[in-house]
């Protein structure tokens, strides 16, 4: 029939299309379920080095064989696991977004807040009250919800309450996290569905209960994990979640380790079988957050054999999931599974090495900083606060003294820059300007100006920052973390039917993910991706 039609017909319907912000539609059939899996920390070099390691049957094969392969997904800076997953579910930076961390510093207030925190909900689970509505634009899966009218049906499950709100987005029936305070999962009554199914395994199967039988060892011999040295070879190991501390602390060990990956994908497993996800009209979407971040609590600083044993065991968990999946609906299920840039902390070496390093105190930079502003200016109380590597001054003081923000600013900036542990400071002024080095594009594009602090700071590798002015110190599991230098890249996967699969080598914008899935599942892009999306055949 399409062959049929006069060429100035095609060219009208194709016009039509485009205006009306479609995609073109993609060979075979619409997906009934769509994965969308974020993971913290992955690494294409190490998925290469355990690729004999993973399962036939496993996850990561199955994405290697059948996906467009994003070698190098460029977010442009490092993001939190929570701003990195944002970009990728709405296509738009956090300039755009309104999310570039999962916390903000509140001026008002003078301390770090939740970016999710609202008042006006109530908990499910929890007395933590949380909306998105600091999320400014749509995401994949509102647009999923908004083209099927609510016919289908989408669910967030993270190990955190920030990222499952960003992969819930607006839209979802329910976004749902693991609750610091009682161990339980929770969710918000923003979203209008607390599943059964998750109801009764809090009452029934508590997780506070079930942690004192966890455990984490070796899936495999410590032999066989390749490019390990000899001494850790020799020494399998073992991690509980000890009994004597407080709960919170015991969520934090659960879910920065494969344990917490692995009760992830046990409810997300539940949550496809008991919703039916896959069997309604329209696309479903579940999204889930998983970590390969190093493991904090551990007692040396080389984690190599625990961060291998993490892939591997991950790769188990996929296999698990996607076999789940493809039963309901048919096998017609979309994957999208994103890594995440590492953190730019590590544990600090052992004294022995001899590897430079220091201690940035924020606390002592803050109250040197204030005496160098009285000696200019006068008498006043000129710095607000810290809050992820950036400086925030008193609006306030500044206006009564009838001092011009961006001067001041400047003489901050001059003035931290000679500290010992600060390699650079930018002005907010210098980010707008292109004057912030080699990432003044992406700083520009990554930071919301609403929310964001008035000097930024690129702290020394080898640099500890510890006595920030929330009187919270930045070292993780009671060790010291230091600052190092990382990639803002991470390996992306996109997997559907009518997709071509192939590898691509060269850096590719983070933000063209979301229009290519918006393609993949002929729905609208959402409303704040500007790029185009990839080609899903090859030329």
């Amino acid at each position: 029939m399409k062959r049929s039609l006069p060429p100035f017909v095609l060219a009208l319907v194709a016009g039509i299309a485009a205006a009306a912000g479609m995609h073109a539609a993609v060979p075979g059939e619409e997906p009934r379920l769509l994965l969308n899996i974020v993971v913290e920390g992955l690494d294409a070099e190490t998925l290469e080095l355990l690729n004999e390691k993973f399962a036939p049957d496993g996850g990561f094969r199955k994405l290697r064989d059948g996906s467009i392969t994003l070698s190098n997904a460029d977010y442009g800076t490092y993001l939190d696991p929570t701003a990195a997953a944002a970009m990728l579910m709405t296509g738009a930076a956090p300039s755009v977004s309104g999310v570039a961390e999962a916390k903000i510093f509140d001026r008002e207030k003078l301390r770090t807040l939740p970016l999710f925190h609202d008042p006006a909900v109530l908990g499910n689970f929890t007395s933590d009250t949380f909306s998105p509505a600091a999320l400014r634009v749509s995401t994949i899966v509102d647009e999923a919800r908004i083209a099927s009218g609510g016919v289908n049906v989408a669910y967030a499950l993270a190990p955190v309450a920030s990222q499952a709100i960003v992969l819930g987005g607006h839209t979802a029936n329910s976004a749902l996290w693991i609750d610091p305070a009682g161990a339980n999962w929770a969710s918000s009554t923003f979203y209008s569905d607390m599943p059964a199914t998750v109801a009764s395994r809090n009452r029934m199967r508590p997780l506070a209960t079930r942690m004192d039988t966890m455990s984490w060892t070796t899936l495999l011999p410590p032999a066989e994990y390749p490019a390990l040295p000899e001494h850790l070879r020799k020494y399998p190991f073992r991690y509980v979640i000890p009994r004597g501390q407080q709960t919170a602390e015991r969520v934090e060990r659960l879910t920065a380790s494969p344990m917490g990956n692995a009760e992830i994908t046990d409810l997300a497993i539940e949550l496809i079988r008991g919703l039916s996800l896959g069997k309604h009209d329209g696309t479903d979407v579940l999204s889930l957050a998983y970590t390969l971040a190093p493991f904090p609590y551990t007692k040396s600083p080389d984690t190599r054999l625990e961060r291998m044993d993490a892939y591997v065991r991950l790769d188990r968990d996929l296999g698990r999931l996607f076999r789940a999946a493809d039963a309901p609906s048919g096998g017609r299920i979309a994957i999208m599974l994103g890594g995440t840039p590492a953190a730019p902390l590590s544990r600090r070496d052992d004294e022995r090495w001899a590897i430079p390093h220091g201690e940035f105190s924020t606390r002592k930079a803050a109250s040197l900083l204030n005496m160098y502003l009285i000696a200019l200016h006068g008498n006043g109380d000129y710095v607000s606060g810290y809050h992820n590597d950036s400086f925030y001054l008193n609006h306030k003081t500044l206006k009564n003294k009838e001092l011009r923000l961006d001067q001041v600013r400047a003489e901050v900036a001059d003035f931290l820059v000679k500290m010992t542990g600060v390699e650079a400071a930018y002005t907010v002024e210098d980010i707008i300007a292109g004057r912030a080095g080699h990432h003044s594009e992406a700083l520009r594009r990554n930071t919301p100006l609403e929310t964001c602090g008035d000097v930024f700071l690129s702290i020394a590798p080898g640099f500890e920052v510890i006595d920030d002015l929330d009187g919270m110190n930045l070292s993780e599991a009671g060790v010291p973390m230091a600052h190092r230098a990382v990639s803002s890249t991470a390996p992306v996967y996109i997997f559907a039917p009518g997709v071509d699969p192939r590898t691509i080598d060269t850096p590719v914008d983070v933000r063209a993910v979301a229009p290519t899935l918006a393609r993949i599942l002929r729905i609208r892009s959402p409303n704040g991706a500007a790029l185009p999306p990839l080609a899903l055949r090859r030329p």
